[in-house]
């Protein structure tokens, strides 16, 4: 399905999976509003989103800050026209044990990673409520179920978004409003997160393997803005530990607890004095990939499974039928 000029807004647009949804939605001929902090990574994406045949509006926004996201939206529907879809993908983390975790680290990262999301639904709400239409698509994480050391504060902030996002889910239907919302819990994913998120871990953060590269992850959103669905799992590795955590929690505490420190990191010791972006962006434009090229995966077949579907059901009837007939046809001879 190719959708020419709808309104896209999507957060945390600079880099990773944001900067990769951009140039997605930027193939269907979509107009973007791009919102981050970064500037230089905004235009970098923005450039990606002119050339792939898109029209992109920068947003310089911290989406911690609800006034600033509100005028983002409005500047959106002024220059662009009404939001269809609005993507909340912003966040940051910390890469730390919670007792080396400053209440104010933690504050921080849940009014991006959690607020912002709640800023940027209350701004999507604002327009497409009154319109009775509209996509609201939330970027979760097989995270937002099953806690790991080293991202308490990143792990209870997606979680709060699960939580969030069942509320309003409920709301919704309440209010027998046509606008919908999906949250999308993606797997490990190659963003340059890992290279620029806040960390005292000894040696160099990772993302837990198998690693996905976003593309999969941007594949998924643009799929649920035009199939939205209550929720969408993107990869195994998700699958496995959200019915993991819910069959055996106790079980995965011990495992975790045993193997999540080095899971998380990989050769070399972490420079503790490199750029973060916990309270300000890194300069530069980081792009969508992060440095794990060669051991991430291009494809995943479950997604492929699950946004294909009907295909599958189908296919499993024609055989079932014709299996049925074989049956009968052998019965009668």
């Amino acid at each position: 399905m190719r959708t020419h000029h709808r309104v896209i807004v999507i957060t945390g647009a600079s880099a990773g999976v944001g900067r990769a949804t951009a140039r997605a939605f930027a193939r269907e001929g979509a107009r973007i509003g791009l919102i981050a902090r970064g500037r230089e990574g905004l235009d970098g994406a923005r450039r990606d989103v002119k050339e792939l045949g898109g029209e992109a509006l920068v947003l310089p926004v911290d989406v911690a800050e609800a006034d600033a996201v509100k005028q983002a939206a409005a500047q959106v529907e002024h220059q662009f026209g009404a939001i269809d879809v609005w993507v909340n993908n912003a966040m940051t983390s910390v890469f730390a044990s919670i007792k080396e975790t400053p209440a104010e680290e933690f504050r921080r990262v849940t009014a991006v990673t959690y607020l912002g999301c709640v800023n940027g639904t209350l701004a999507a709400l604002k327009y497409m409520l009154p319109r009775n239409k509209g996509i609201i698509i939330q970027v979760g994480s097989a995270l937002a179920y099953r806690g790991i050391p080293l991202q308490a504060a990143y792990c209870a902030a997606k979680h709060a978004v699960q939580g969030f996002v069942d509320s309003l889910r409920c709301e919704l239907i309440h209010d027998k409003s046509k606008v919908r919302v999906t949250m999308i819990q993606m797997p490990a994913l190659n963003t340059p997160q890992f290279g620029w998120v806040k960390s005292r871990l000894p040696r160099k953060a990772q993302p837990v393997p198998p690693i996905y590269q976003p593309e999969i992850a941007a594949e998924a959103i643009v799929y649920a803005s035009h199939h939205p669905r209550r929720e969408i799992y993107v990869g195994l590795p998700t699958i496995k530990a959200i019915i993991g955590n819910k069959v055996f929690p106790g079980v995965l505490d011990h495992y975790l607890g045993r193997t999540g420190y080095d899971a998380q990191q990989y050769n070399g010791p972490e420079d503790r004095d490199r750029p973060d972006n916990l309270w300000q962006p890194v300069p530069g434009d980081h792009g969508a990939h992060g440095d794990f090229d060669s051991r991430a995966q291009h494809l995943s077949p479950q997604l492929w499974t699950t946004t294909h579907r009907g295909l599958i059901v189908a296919a499993a009837l024609v055989f079932g039928a014709a299996a049925l007939a074989e049956l009968l046809r052998r019965r009668t001879d």
